[in-house]
């Protein structure tokens, strides 16, 4: 064959194949993203709309139905869900696997815009968002201090911290959790209103006319020119109670004082966020769903540690929540298994060719086959994870097939013929070249159609499907490149086999003549053999059947996390009480050692918030190795919260699929016309119903 011909014609060549093949390998690992797994995530759009003070009723008839009726004729939508609750909308559609998720945003900006005039003025401007894997936050901060209030917190956090860590590599945003935002109060006196014929649209007109700050042009010379400034006349407590409202019949101005309370506070007091129940503020940040989460959690701790020195004094920031921490020890693992593959396939080389001049040939093959994969998976957009780095694993023990398949016949003619190692693997790799394709060109046709698969399983194993054939064929490529390049160099006539092959050559004797013998009994009894067969088949039959099925095993990523929900109108006071006890329930166990750190915040959600009726807890467990396996110990926190009345808390595990959900891994949806009827059957499933 040509290209082995004149590998071995012009070593050189060769050689600066395989280092090209490395260089590009090694550029490509660089750059890759890493993750837990390959994103199999459909595009989804979120659409979120805030209308302060609106019941849960007004929000779905004003803003989510007339949002509904506008997006649902966008094309390649396979599933819309909305929730409507006091003060906010939230819809949330889906899209099919083909869809671009840039394109379907685009389209529903498109829809959402032309509805605008149909929304309550009332109402916030509607957010438009591109979820991926990546918006959940993979790591909590917390920013803590027994001598700073929270308030006090928020506001070092917000001016100094979050925009430090906003910009690192591979941080997509950075969110506050449990933090209060400086706030002018103004408390309001219904009777002092009502007394002077005063209304609150009329404060907050008065408030938006005089809490301005207005241009004041510019003073101009023949060689400087200078901006005028005009300072806002309210910034202190004091001055907004000087605000004037309105004048009555005898002169006399009615001022804020008159009718309200002013001071500084905080936007929002009804919210908490605890660390094994210390008050703190968290800063969670997000991943791009592109970057290697890895690399993020080690930029943070590098942020960190410059930040340090620099906090005020009896100020605290820790890592509490990093999400990275088993995607590193199951990456390390997998890792650990490609390294001892490639020393075992290398000593079973040494053990069966016996002479480790020889065994230097494939085992070459095999760092430069792994390394130059890489480039293959940037050059389709792949991801180091979990699946392309088993499929390495796998592909260990076919790569070097091809590089011994050629060095046997090699090594063949110069044993058989007497050729010298130049002419041999001339020769032999010319000779045994279309085996060699002909080999190859089967296993990709048998790992390509799995890339074929629709849905989500093609998703996830069209990488690993890939991922093997790119190897396979590298691997072809150096055995008919390197490898007789290499064994015109290092074989020689004279190399002898070791003691070690020649008992290996002995044992494999034996085997062949213990097999002889077998296989002349067995026929002698074919009837008894084919029911022997028969019977093994209905046993796997059966079996299969017997297996329990799932779409992913159960793992246990360290950490699993409490969902906390109240009943409908709960409000903060109610939720703080019960998010105490729980918290109070688990530090027992923190103190047996089993947990290490316990993440409690209330409400659920983010930004302006209306319901109050949700908490979340993190609980981060001690190291595997210090501790039990985790669903007994999510057993027995379900046990110590399940006589809670007023509440349901369920301890959930992250998925690794679907970018560590927390949610339940299942659900189901009763639907109805009657919505009170609904509610009925949903709390009391086992009880007749007309």
């Amino acid at each position: 064959m040509r290209l082995s011909d004149v590998s071995v014609q012009r070593p050189v060549l060769a050689t600066v194949l395989a280092a090209l093949i490395v260089a590009f390998g090694v550029i490509a690992l660089d750059r890759l993203p890493l993750q837990e797994y390959p994103s199999i995530d459909p595009p989804i759009v979120s659409i979120d709309t805030d209308y302060p003070g609106a019941s849960a009723n007004v929000v779905e008839t004003r803003i989510t139905q007339v949002l509904e009726d506008r997006i649902s004729g966008v094309s390649g939508i396979e599933l819309i869900t909305s929730s409507s609750s006091d003060g906010s909308s939230s819809i949330t559609v889906e899209f099919g696997l083909d869809k671009d998720i840039d394109a379907a945003a685009n389209d529903i900006r498109d829809r959402i815009a032309g509805a605008r005039d149909n929304l309550p003025e009332a109402a916030d401007a509607t957010e438009v968002r591109k979820e991926d894997s990546g918006s959940d936050v993979v790591i909590w901060l917390s920013l803590s201090g027994s001598d700073y209030a929270i308030d006090e917190l928020t506001d070092y956090a917000e001016r100094y911290l979050t925009d430090r860590f906003s910009v690192l590599e591979g941080a997509s945003r950075v969110i506050v959790g449990g933090g209060e935002e400086y706030a002018m109060r103004v408390w309001l006196d219904a009777d002092a209103l009502a007394a002077r014929g005063l209304t609150v649209s009329d404060v907050e007109n008065s408030l938006r006319q005089e809490n301005v700050e207005l241009p004041g042009g510019a003073v101009e010379s023949v060689d400087r020119q200078f901006m005028v400034r005009l300072p806002r006349d309210f910034s202190t407590p004091q001055d907004f109670r000087q605000l004037v409202l309105a004048e009555d019949a005898s002169g006399y101005l009615v001022r804020l004082r008159d009718v309200a309370e002013v001071e500084i506070g905080a936007v929002e007091e009804r919210s908490m966020f605890r660390g094994n129940g210390v008050p703190m503020v968290g800063l969670g940040i997000r991943k791009q769903s592109t970057s290697n989460v890895l690399a993020l959690s080690e930029a943070v701790k590098a942020e960190m540690a410059r930040v340090a020195p620099n906090l005020p004094e009896g100020m605290e920031l820790k890592l509490h929540h990093d999400a990275s921490t088993f995607v590193a020890n199951a990456i390390a693992d997998v890792v650990k298994t490609l390294l001892i593959a490639m020393g075992l396939v290398v000593v079973a080389i040494f053990v069966f060719l016996g002479n480790l001049r020889t065994t230097l040939i494939p085992a070459v093959t095999v760092p430069v086959v792994l390394i130059g994969t890489f480039a293959g998976l940037a050059v389709m957009g792949f991801t180091i994870n979990l699946l392309t780095l088993l499929a390495l694993v796998l592909a260990i023990g076919l790569i070097v097939d091809d590089a011994i398949v050629v060095l046997e016949n090699i090594h063949r003619r110069m044993q058989e013929h007497g050729e010298s190692a130049l002419v041999a693997a001339y020769r032999g790799s010319r000779q045994i070249a279309f085996a060699v394709i002909a080999t190859t060109l089967v296993l990709i046709a048998v790992f390509v159609p799995l890339s074929f698969l629709q849905g989500d399983i093609g998703r996830l194993f069209s990488e690993f499907a890939l991922t093997l054939a790119v190897a396979v064929a590298i691997s072809t490529l150096l055995a008919l490149t390197l490898t007789p390049m290499m064994a015109s160099k290092i074989l020689k006539r004279d190399m002898h086999e070791g003691r070690i092959a020649h008992g290996v050559h002995r044992a494999l004797d034996a085997c062949r003549a213990g097999y002889r013998g077998l296989l002349e009994r067995v026929l002698r009894w074919r009837w008894l053999v084919m029911g022997l067969f028969v019977a093994l088949l209905g046993a796997m039959v059966w079996l299969n059947g017997q297996l329990p099925r799932e779409y992913t095993p159960q793992e246990d990523r360290g950490t699993f996390f409490i969902l906390v929900n109240g009943p409908p109108g709960a409000t903060y006071a109610y939720m703080e009480d019960y998010m105490d006890e729980i918290e109070a329930r688990l530090l027992p166990m923190r103190e047996r050692g089993e947990i290490d750190r316990i993440l409690v915040r209330a409400p659920r959600g983010w930004g302006a918030i209306e319901n109050f009726n949700s908490g979340f807890v993190i609980v981060n467990l001690s190291d595997w190795s210090e501790r039990r396996p985790a669903w007994p110990i999510i057993g027995e926190v379900r046990q110590r919260l399940a006589d809670l009345p007023g509440i349901s808390a369920f301890p959930v595990m992250p998925q690794g699929f679907g970018g560590g959900s927390s949610e339940q891994a299942l659900q189901f949806v009763l639907g109805g016309r009657d919505l009170r009827a609904t509610r009925r059957v949903a709390r009391h499933p086992d009880s007749p119903h007309p």
